[in-house]
């Protein structure tokens, strides 16, 4: 277990100008050789299921804060972070720039990363094509540059990268669909909820027995056979092969509602799967105070310990931070927990490795090429950088632009993401 680490504070930033109710968006949008912030406000009429996501406005900060560009303009009475925000930061046409992506207005946008200026536009393909944005490489070619559009918990709309429509799929995608090459072709299949799609949106096989939506979905070789598994958070926790074949399956769960994949416990076969049970909905009508627990399973799903909760708290956010520290394993990073418990890192044994004194929502990377990750914390007023060791956030390679991970070109409420190891690495060639 990991001895706990006070945080180093490393900047920290006036987010006023943006607005309230914000989601914040990384990346190196000017190609300096540091992140940038867009803090990403939905419209007033933002309602969890019903209402059409869309943005209300952009901002754009430096590290500093320094005020780059804003598209749009702030409304005090925005919707909030119950569901996802449909906008992204990726380099879709494949120049080496950043574009900031989003709905608004009724049209799907693609700004200048560097100006905020308007560089593409399209009407929807459909008024309910708004829940969130994922950025696809369905033609193959050497970026990603189609997009995936979809509703609520119906219907997925595919376009090419002239924003065409390619395909419709109906079904049940959960909140955010994980797009990866599973077969090695060069193009994208789409785990679209319980339903794995081909390039071409051909259902390939579906999940079974599994109940409600698929809250979050990640790719990794899990079991050590050099080979993806998808591994999905829903009714239970499940794990399948990339030919549909169940291999385990994890029901000691009340509600899985985030997981996470990582070597947490290096000395164990495999990766491991963090996960939050949320065990009492605080909005199910019976008056109960909510409360969730983190909980930690091994590689072939069985439960390594769960956490005994001793406060109130229903709404966590659980993911995976690699990085924090040179040659650290995988930790936890679980925020938005209630009941007084900050933003906190822990390790697989559930240790904690250091919290953060800003109770907020959180964002990680590696802000300026310092090889390890920083943590930002933000409310709707200020947002808060630490790092595991003090740290200048001026770039360690000024003029030499950061690569875009996808795990930032694919930002989502309910966290995805794919743990590939350097055997699967190497076998596609990635």
């Amino acid at each position: 277990m990991d001895q706990f680490k006070e945080p180093c504070l490393a900047g920290r930033i006036d987010l006023r100008a943006a607005g309230p109710r914000c989601k914040m968006l990384l990346g190196d949008l000017n190609g300096d050789g540091r992140m940038e912030i867009v803090m990403v406000q939905p419209d007033n009429r933002q309602d969890v299921r019903y209402i059409p996501h869309q943005t209300q406005c952009l901002t754009a900060f430096d590290l500093e804060g320094r005020l780059l560009w804003q598209f749009g303009t702030p409304d005090p009475g925005a919707g909030s972070q119950g569901s996802d925000y449909p906008a992204q930061i990726a380099d879709i046409d494949g120049d080496g720039q950043l574009e900031v992506l989003c709905v608004m207005h009724g049209s799907l946008l693609a700004l200048h990363g560097s100006t905020g200026q308007v560089k593409r536009s399209r009407e929807l393909p459909d008024p309910q094509a708004h829940d969130c944005l994922i950025v696809a490489n369905l033609a193959g070619g050497e970026y990603a540059g189609d997009l995936i559009l979809k509703d609520r918990y119906r219907t997925l709309w595919a376009l090419d990268r002239e924003w065409n429509l390619l395909w419709k799929h109906e079904g049940n995608p959960g909140h955010y669909p994980w797009v990866y090459d599973f077969d090695g072709d060069g193009r994208d299949e789409v785990m679209a909820g319980y339903d794995l799609l081909d390039h071409d949106g051909r259902l390939l096989w579906s999940c079974q027995g599994l109940d409600d939506h698929a809250d979050c979905i990640w790719v990794g070789d899990v079991n050590g056979d050099g080979k993806p598994e998808i591994v999905v958070g829903g009714s239970v926790t499940v794990m399948y092969d990339a030919k549909g074949h169940e291999l385990w399956r994890y029901e000691g769960s009340v509600e899985s509602q985030h997981i996470a994949l990582g070597r947490f416990r290096p000395e164990l076969p495999g990766l491991q799967i963090a996960g939050l049970d949320r065990l009492v909905r605080e909005d199910d009508g019976k008056g109960l105070a909510g409360k969730d627990a983190l909980f930690l399973l091994d590689n072939e799903g069985r439960e390594l310990w769960k956490e005994d909760r001793a406060t109130a708290g229903w709404l966590t956010i659980a993911e995976t931070l690699g990085g924090w520290e040179a040659d650290a394993p995988d930790y936890i990073l679980a925020y938005r927990r209630g009941g007084g418990v900050p933003p906190t890192l822990y390790d697989g044994q559930m240790g904690i490795v250091t919290q953060f004194p800003l109770n907020g929502y959180a964002v990680h990377a590696d802000l300026c090429g310092s090889g390890t990750e920083q943590v930002i914390v933000y409310t709707d007023e200020t947002a808060e950088i630490y790092a595991s060791r003090p740290l200048d956030l001026r770039a360690k390679r000024p003029g030499a632009p950061l690569q875009q991970p996808k795990r930032l070109s694919h930002s989502t409420l309910y966290p995805g993401g794919e743990q590939i190891e350097k055997a699967l690495t190497a076998q596609f060639g990635r």
